[in-house]
Formats: C-alpha cells, structure tokens, sequence
C-alpha cells in the first residue's frame, strides 16, 4: 500500500562518513533552492575540516564526528534523517528508511561504506575495530587485559600495536612484513624499532572537538569508520605494569579460536597448563597456539551493500562493491554511489588504483556530487584529476607517510627498480621506476620531498641519466627539476 507520506526529493544521499557527507554538502551548496535529504544510521556525522590542499594531488584535512544539526544549520535546505535504510526499488526511484518515511528521489547516492571483515561472527572472544563505539568497547576491555592477538596487517593494526600499552600484544601478520598494504618489507625495517623505544612524549594532544553518543537500546547500528588518528584521547592500557612487549608472527593467519572450555577439552597435543588459563585460545596456521584476554580482527571491510541489493539489478566488483562508472554512476539508473561502498569500474589511470581510505572516500564524495549535478543541468563533465595520481598522507608510529602513485609497485611484476635511502629513526624514502621513470614513492619522516616527485610521476620525465644520484641526499633534488 502506497502510504500519502512520500517525500519527493531532487537529492537523496545515504551514509553519514565522509564521502555522504561531502556529497551532501556539495549538492546543497550547487542546489540552494532543491530540498537535499541525507540519511545516516549515526546520530553523528562525519565531516571534514582544516583541509589543506598540499599540492597538485596530495591534501590533508582532519575528520570530526558531530550531531548532524551543525549540518543542518549550514545548509538550510538539506535536511539530515537518522535512520537506516530499510529498502531501496530502484526501478520506481524509491527509498524506504527503517523509520518508515519513504523518498522518491530523482538522484541517489549510496554512501553507506563497509564493515569490517570478521574472523567469526558472534564469537564474544573476537572484537573487531571500526568505528567509534567499537574503540570503546575495545579500551574498556583492554583495561582489564594482560595478553590480546591482534590479526590483521592493515592502517588499524599498525596503528593498535603502536598505542596499547601496558599489555602484552601477540601480533599476527599473513605476510612477511607488517604493513604490507601501506609498504614494503624496507619501510617496514624501518618502522619496526619504534615498536621496541620506550614510547617517548607522545605529540601534543589532539585538539579535536568529541561528541560521544548515548547508546539506547543497544541498537547494532554500524558507525562511521575511524579516522587516522581515532586513538587519540582514549587510553589504551592494559593491566601490565610495564610489559609493551609486541611479539609478531609472520606469514600466519587463525586456524582456529577456542574458548577456555574448549581449548581444556580439545585434544590438541599441547602442554596445557604451560599455557596457563585464558579467557580465549588462538591457533595460528603456523601451529602455534597463544592463550588472551581477546582477539582484535583489524583484516580489513567488506562494502556494505545489503540493504540495497534485494530486487535491484546492481552490478558488483570482484570485491563486491558497487561497481561504478567513470561518472559513479552504478548500473541502477540514477543511482550513484562514492567511498567504501563502490568499486571504480573505469580502466584506471597507470598511476592510480583504488583503495578505502578517507582521502578517496572525500574525493569520489564531492566528484560523485558534481556528476549527479552535471546530469541534472545536463552538462558534460569529466573524470577529475585526483584520479590520475594516487596520493595519500597518513601517520605511522608517529612519522608522517607519504605515498605516491604505484608506491608499493602495484601491479608492475618484475618490470620496476627501486631506489631506497634510509637515515635511522628519521627518514625512509623510495621510489619506483620503470623504464627510468618514476612510477611511485614512499617518504616516511618529514622528508619535503613530496612535491618534487609528485611533479617527476605526474610529468613523467626520463630520469635513467641520474642513477642512484638521483636519492643522494648531497643534491638538492629539487633544485634539479623546478
């Protein structure tokens, strides 16, 4: 049955991250005069501050969750609906919310992101880190902890084993350096001692406004993803006075995870009470078996699609986003999608690819925007050049990280070189070449260089004549090529 409240919207965006946020903004400032509804699942929003445009590709800008009416007030015509998104019927251009309202929409964007990828559901043992609610829930269990497995090789591991301390950190890795998906085995080397110095006075604090939401009814309502630096203002200590021992095990991942009782009747051929007694047990596939409190799953998301898929036709990507077209447009008509929850389904540029992030997430937010206006005005609009280069500035163990381009050789095989300089505990830098030209780089310290080798990818420029000079920190490189 029809209900009489359909609200007719030009604009309807899902999620309430950065990328729904920053195409809802972008929408209501181009539209003053349309209605722009967003939905969100959170009380909160994320948005985007303090942007900086570093240089051609690269930008940096903090992210702070706050109560959606700072949205509302900023934007008088769009309208901000906490609720999840019960069904979409594409086909009639509707939208039906858990609360009930439905919207008929002329453009949708789906913003809903991912979720993270769970060794087992339901297992109390197992916690995974995504969200804000998740980090509580983690600093108040790691309070009472004296052992945890962290499994997991991404931005949240690296940046968990980093900050807990006071607990012992049993370190669970499948490949054959630790952040493999932000760098090589080098940089990994040169990373790998800050785990072990006594952690020295942590930067000032970060200055940030916090809103913590009162959790009623204990709803599993999934929030926004956590940002670079969601450690910030929580303590993560465990109950050790002074164990930050990190152990890691390589190229290993969970065989199997065992309650107390389970792991006492198993019939594993183990020295039990050499173990000691643990809340929970994780075999390793490398055979090894660790007693802990808990176990973090920091492996990465899945995009979160399932409320959109039932009786739609939507195309998705090997890695089941949404797929999307080079104006993000998914295979449902005038829907689009941005962020975690798509795929880009365009040929890339040789220097780009696709990864979640937060810098991709505010880019394909504010560029799936401009497409949606660019059909509704019907004007012609092309593929915008933050997607020529991949770029990315994050922090690692409190070193600022740069990458550029294929900075990990993605995709390359053997047809590459590096080049590597290295000055203990303060710089890592290096670059990919292929067929002397550089392809991508990873600066890890405050190395200035960015600009300089964002200009050498971008502009593609024969460097084979300058060899290994070409990193020698004698030169001003810079000077070179202005």
């Amino acid at each position: 049955i029809e209900s009489p409240s359909i609200a007719k919207l030009t604009f309807v965006i899902v999620g309430g991250g950065i990328a729904g946020v920053t195409c809802a903004e972008q929408i209501a400032s181009q539209f003053a005069s349309d209605d722009v509804c967003l939905l969100t699942a959170s009380p909160l929003v994320k948005t985007v501050t303090n942007f900086k445009q570093v240089s051609k590709t690269l930008e940096e800008f903090d992210v702070e969750e706050q109560p959606s009416s700072v949205l509302e007030e900023k934007y008088p015509n769009l309208k901000v609906i906490q609720s999840a998104v019960k069904l979409l019927r594409a086909k009639e251009h509707l939208l039906q919310a858990e609360n009930g309202q439905t919207f008929h929409y002329k453009k949708l964007c789906i913003c809903s992101g991912a979720r993270p990828k769970l060794l087992t559901q339901d297992n109390p043992h197992v916690l995974g880190i995504r969200d804000t609610d998740s980090a509580q829930e983690f600093q108040k269990r790691l309070s009472k902890a004296k052992r945890i497995v962290v499994i997991g090789n991404g931005g949240i591991a690296l940046e968990l084993v980093y900050e807990v301390e006071g607990c012992e950190v049993i370190w669970a890795v499948k490949d054959r350096a630790i952040g493999n998906t932000f760098f090589d085995a080098g940089a990994a080397q040169f990373l790998i001692p800050s785990l072990e110095v006594d952690k020295k006075e942590r930067s000032l604090p970060c200055k940030r406004a916090r809103y913590t939401t009162d959790k009623t009814g204990g709803s599993k309502e999934l929030g926004s993803a956590l940002g670079p630096d969601w450690h910030e203002g929580i303590e993560l200590r465990g109950t050790e006075q002074n164990s930050s021992g990190v152990h890691i095990e390589y190229e290993c991942e969970v065989d199997k995870i065992y309650t107390q009782q389970e792991f006492l009747q198993s019939q594993l051929d183990t020295n039990k009470s050499e173990l000691g007694l643990w809340p929970a047990y994780v075999q390793l596939t490398n055979g090894k078996i660790y007693g802990c409190d808990f176990v973090v799953s920091a492996t990465g998301v899945v995009p979160n699609t399932d409320p959109f898929l039932s009786g739609n036709n939507f195309e998705l990507a090997g890695d089941h986003g949404l797929r999307v077209d080079d104006h993000m447009r998914t295979s449902e008509q005038d829907v689009y999608a941005a962020g975690d929850v798509c795929t880009a389904g365009w040929e890339p540029s040789a220097l780009w690819q696709q990864m979640r992030l937060w810098t991709q997430a505010r880019q394909m937010g504010w560029y799936a925007a401009r497409c949606m206006a660019a059909d509704v005005l019907e004007e012609p609009i092309e593929l915008d050049f933050c997607f020529e280069l991949f770029s990315h500035i994050t922090k690692f163990f409190n070193y600022k990280v740069v990458l550029l381009g294929k900075f990990n050789a993605q995709g390359l095989g053997q047809d590459h070189e590096l080049l590597v300089r290295c000055t203990k505990g303060q710089e890592y830098v290096k670059v990919v070449l292929t067929g002397g030209r550089m392809v991508g780089a990873v600066l890890i310290g405050e190395t200035d260089l960015e600009e300089t080798f964002e200009n050498l990818i971008l502009n593609q420029m024969d460097l084979s004549r300058y060899g290994e000079e070409l990193l020698n920190p004698n030169i001003d490189i810079e000077d070179y090529f202005d």
